[in-house]
């Protein structure tokens, strides 16, 4: 029950936030309030972190020198850690951007210090802009980037501009589809809630404009966390700048279409944010200037993850509790106002917003959220074993999350070089699916049939997950080691 109660917590914060997202209605204010003249052009830097991106380095390249903005007011980082032929195709490619006029540059490593935070941190020191833009290989930035990010600069408080991300692969499969409409309502409703309120917003590491005044000022890029960006971000706000999420700022970018990349993706993501608690929660916490709803939204943000390793515990323990005959609830019908409230305090408001953000096209956004019920689900394990490393204090390792230029649905990635195998994780995974089938004959022989639909929905999950994670998997060994013999060669030649 304690751990229902936490849960539920954090299930409430998401219908705070989805009333002050509606709610905030100042960021659109500001929008018309600022008008950037572009005839007082700054100069930008550009940074592109990139480590084997083979796939993806040309298309992102050629978008960010396609840019409708004076050539010679953009400064372009190429920070390419690769270390395979992704720095050959970057070579040539900016070879030929810089007989054309372009001022772009690589920077290339021979020792990935830091892993991203360390690229962006050795590009700052050589960095002329007045703003830093930074975008991530996957992402494709619209021509008008620029254009649209430097008007909000005039209010010299505002420190980083945050654009949505888009997405170009967002039907290529249940995968994909679960992951767009969770990023879709991370921000638009957690950023635009925060957006140049006294929340503090995140910046999410990429399709966004920094003001290098503002890194600088908040002690620039830190390597002890994996999430450099959420770590940089609250620095920033406890010095005071403003932060501004602009949903109509739309950058492209491709979503992982491997279930173990999508799993290295997220448990990146949930160490990282146990990282920055364990750095800077307390600090954070006892500063007496921050608002006291400030403060919770910090400590949920930071600490949302935990909900992975309670929802498998509380997993764990129901089918016992069933065995024992232990009396859950006082009366017969709590356990059915239980799941009523669960209901009404979760998916319908999840279905409420749906309908208020994609209107006429709610229905297909409503299915794709059952899709990422599941996801959810299954990929609890994974962020469960991401936040146990986090605390324990396991040795960080930046792994990278690999695209294969998927844009079409009748694309083909599995034959592609960075596909990843599957991990013992996906053990627990086998693991859970075969004790929730056992769970689900459990509370149908003990008389409680009134669980099974919650049940199988997480069982579901599990499933799902370990199923990809499997038949995805690159399990080929000669491949494998033809890989890396080639890898070898190819590293010996670079030296």
């Amino acid at each position: 029950m304690a751990i229902a109660w936490i849960m539920t917590g954090y299930t409430l914060n998401f219908n705070y936030l989805s009333y002050m997202s509606i709610k905030n209605s100042e960021n659109q204010k500001i929008k018309e309030k600022m008008k950037y003249t572009i005839e007082t052009c700054p100069l930008v830097t550009i940074q592109l972190p990139i480590y084997n991106e083979k796939y993806v380095a040309t298309r992102l390249i050629n978008a960010i020198c396609g840019m409708d903005f004076p050539k010679e007011r953009m400064e372009v980082q190429v920070l390419d850690d690769s270390d395979d032929e992704t720095s050959d195709i970057i070579e040539t490619l900016v070879d030929g951007y810089k007989k054309i006029g372009f001022n772009i540059a690589v920077f290339h490593r021979l020792n990935r210090s830091g892993y991203k935070a360390g690229a962006l941190k050795e590009g700052l020191k050589f960095a002329k802009g007045e703003f830093i833009a930074i975008f991530d290989a996957d992402f494709i930035p619209s021509s008008d980037f620029l254009r649209k990010a430097l008007r909000y600069f005039d209010d010299s408080k505002i420190g980083l501009v945050q654009g949505r991300w888009g997405h170009i692969n967002e039907m290529y499969s249940i995968l994909t589809k679960a992951q767009a409409v969770s990023l879709d309502f991370h921000f638009l409703i957690e950023q635009k809630a925060k957006s140049l309120s006294h929340l503090f917003m995140n910046f999410n590491g990429t399709a966004g404009i920094w003001r290098t005044l503002c890194i600088k000022d908040a002690g620039g890029w830190h390597t002890s966390t994996l999430v450099e960006d959420l770590d940089l971000s609250f620095r920033a706000q406890m010095k005071g700048w403003k932060c501004i999420f602009d949903e109509d700022l739309v950058v492209n970018a491709e979503l992982p279409v491997q279930m173990n990349a999508a799993k290295r993706q997220q448990f990146r993501w949930a160490k990282g944010s146990i990282q920055v608690a364990k750095k800077l929660l307390i600090i954070l916490l006892s500063q007496r200037k921050l608002p006291i709803d400030t403060k919770i939204q910090i400590f949920i943000q930071l600490t949302k993850h935990i909900i992975n390793p309670l929802f498998l515990t509380q997993f764990l323990i129901f089918p016992i509790l069933l065995m024992m005959n232990y009396q859950i609830y006082d009366t017969a019908w709590a356990p059915a106002i239980g799941i009523v409230a669960y209901l009404l305090l979760g998916p319908a408001t999840y279905l409420i917003m749906i309908r208020k953000i994609w209107r006429e096209n709610w229905r297909t956004k409503a299915l794709q959220y059952l899709f990422m019920i599941f996801y959810a689900s299954g990929i609890s394990i994974n962020n469960s074993v991401a936040i146990f490393d986090a605390i324990v204090g396991r040795r960080n390792e930046f792994l990278r999350t690999p695209k294969f230029g998927i844009m079409e649905k009748n694309q083909d990635w599995r034959n592609n070089k960075y596909v990843l195998p599957f991990t013992k994780t996906t053990l627990l995974e086998i693991f859970f699916s075969i004790y929730g089938c056992i769970t689900i004959a459990i509370s149908l022989l003990s008389g409680n049939p009134i669980f099974v639909p919650l049940i199988a929905l997480q069982t579901i999950g599990f499933i799902y997950v370990a199923y990809l994670s499997i038949i995805q998997s690159n399990n080929n060994k000669n491949k494998t080691s033809l890989y890396l013999g080639l890898s070898t060669k190819y590293n010996m030649q670079k030296m």
